[in-house]
Protein backbone atom coordinates (compact mmCIF):
# COMPACT_ATOMS: atom_id res chain seq x y z
CA UNK A 1 0.00 0.00 0.00
CA UNK A 2 1.47 3.42 -0.89
CA UNK A 3 1.88 5.99 1.72
CA UNK A 4 0.72 9.64 1.80
CA UNK A 5 2.73 12.11 0.98
CA UNK A 6 2.52 15.47 2.94
CA UNK A 7 3.28 19.13 2.22
CA UNK A 8 5.37 21.74 4.12
CA UNK A 9 3.54 24.92 4.07
CA UNK A 10 5.06 28.33 5.14
CA UNK A 11 2.09 30.24 7.12
CA UNK A 12 2.38 33.29 8.05
CA UNK A 13 4.95 35.94 6.44
CA UNK A 14 8.42 36.35 8.47
CA UNK A 15 10.86 38.85 9.79
CA UNK A 16 13.22 36.51 7.88
CA UNK A 17 16.80 37.26 10.29
CA UNK A 18 19.96 35.09 9.22
CA UNK A 19 18.28 31.94 11.31
CA UNK A 20 14.99 31.97 9.55
CA UNK A 21 16.94 32.42 5.85
CA UNK A 22 19.27 29.60 6.95
CA UNK A 23 16.44 27.29 7.45
CA UNK A 24 14.30 27.70 4.82
CA UNK A 25 17.65 27.31 2.41
CA UNK A 26 18.35 24.13 3.93
CA UNK A 27 14.46 22.84 4.19
CA UNK A 28 13.91 23.73 0.44
CA UNK A 29 17.40 23.79 -1.28
CA UNK A 30 16.78 27.68 -3.00
CA UNK A 31 19.21 30.42 -3.44
CA UNK A 32 19.17 33.28 -0.35
CA UNK A 33 17.48 35.66 -2.79
CA UNK A 34 14.43 32.86 -3.13
CA UNK A 35 14.51 32.05 0.37
CA UNK A 36 13.57 35.79 1.22
CA UNK A 37 10.95 35.43 -1.92
CA UNK A 38 9.56 32.35 -0.08
CA UNK A 39 9.52 33.91 3.34
CA UNK A 40 8.28 37.30 2.58
CA UNK A 41 5.69 35.58 0.77
CA UNK A 42 3.62 33.34 3.07
CA UNK A 43 1.32 31.40 3.01
CA UNK A 44 3.57 29.23 0.24
CA UNK A 45 4.20 25.89 -0.08
CA UNK A 46 8.23 25.29 0.69
CA UNK A 47 8.42 21.24 -0.06
CA UNK A 48 5.44 19.26 -1.92
CA UNK A 49 5.45 15.25 -1.82
CA UNK A 50 7.59 14.21 1.04
CA UNK A 51 7.28 11.49 3.68
CA UNK A 52 5.90 12.36 7.28
CA UNK A 53 9.40 11.72 8.44
CA UNK A 54 10.47 14.42 6.16
CA UNK A 55 8.10 16.76 6.40
CA UNK A 56 8.02 16.58 10.46
CA UNK A 57 11.73 17.47 10.03
CA UNK A 58 11.81 20.59 7.82
CA UNK A 59 8.18 21.85 9.67
CA UNK A 60 10.67 21.19 13.24
CA UNK A 61 13.52 22.93 11.45
CA UNK A 62 11.76 25.70 10.28
CA UNK A 63 9.69 26.35 13.25
CA UNK A 64 12.69 26.51 15.95
CA UNK A 65 14.39 29.25 13.03
CA UNK A 66 11.06 31.18 14.27
CA UNK A 67 9.88 30.18 10.76
CA UNK A 68 6.17 29.65 11.64
CA UNK A 69 5.52 26.21 9.52
CA UNK A 70 2.64 23.73 9.09
CA UNK A 71 2.34 20.24 7.81
CA UNK A 72 -0.30 18.51 5.63
CA UNK A 73 -1.23 15.50 4.61
CA UNK A 74 -1.66 15.34 0.68
CA UNK A 75 -4.63 12.78 1.09
CA UNK A 76 -7.06 13.98 3.48
CA UNK A 77 -5.61 17.88 3.14
CA UNK A 78 -5.90 17.99 7.23
CA UNK A 79 -3.02 19.88 8.60
CA UNK A 80 -1.14 18.81 11.58
CA UNK A 81 -1.22 20.71 14.59
CA UNK A 82 2.18 22.66 15.26
CA UNK A 83 3.00 20.71 18.67
CA UNK A 84 3.06 17.35 15.80
CA UNK A 85 0.26 15.68 17.53
CA UNK A 86 -2.24 13.59 15.03
CA UNK A 87 -5.56 15.41 14.20
CA UNK A 88 -8.50 13.79 15.04
CA UNK A 89 -9.77 10.36 13.30
CA UNK A 90 -12.05 12.49 11.32
CA UNK A 91 -12.37 11.66 7.64
CA UNK A 92 -9.51 10.81 5.49
CA UNK A 93 -10.49 11.99 1.71
CA UNK A 94 -8.40 9.00 0.43
CA UNK A 95 -9.74 6.38 -1.69
CA UNK A 96 -6.84 4.29 -1.50
CA UNK A 97 -5.87 4.34 1.98
CA UNK A 98 -8.17 3.57 5.06
CA UNK A 99 -8.78 6.44 8.04
CA UNK A 100 -6.69 4.36 10.30
CA UNK A 101 -4.06 4.27 8.15
CA UNK A 102 -3.68 7.57 7.68
CA UNK A 103 -0.53 9.45 9.76
CA UNK A 104 -2.25 12.70 10.14
CA UNK A 105 -5.05 11.05 12.36
CA UNK A 106 -5.19 9.91 16.12
CA UNK A 107 -6.20 6.04 14.99
CA UNK A 108 -4.33 3.14 16.79
CA UNK A 109 -6.55 0.58 16.12
CA UNK A 110 -7.76 -0.53 12.56
CA UNK A 111 -9.87 -3.82 11.23
CA UNK A 112 -9.80 -3.19 7.36
CA UNK A 113 -8.79 -5.99 5.46
CA UNK A 114 -5.48 -5.08 4.57
CA UNK A 115 -4.80 -5.12 8.26
CA UNK A 116 -6.60 -8.49 9.06
CA UNK A 117 -5.14 -10.22 6.01
CA UNK A 118 -1.66 -9.26 6.85
CA UNK A 119 -1.19 -7.85 9.99
CA UNK A 120 -1.47 -4.37 11.71
CA UNK A 121 1.06 -1.10 10.57
CA UNK A 122 3.67 0.00 12.68
CA UNK A 123 2.16 1.39 15.51
CA UNK A 124 -1.65 0.38 15.10
CA UNK A 125 -2.89 -2.87 16.63
CA UNK A 126 -6.37 -4.86 15.40
CA UNK A 127 -9.23 -4.21 17.44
Amino acid sequence: MEDPQFTVLLTDPSPGGPAALKAVRAVTGLSLWHSRQLLNGAPVTAREAIPFATAAEAAGRLRQAGVPAAIRCDWCRRTLPDDGTPVGPGPCTSRAWPTAHCQANSLTTCDCEWCTAYGPLPGHTTP
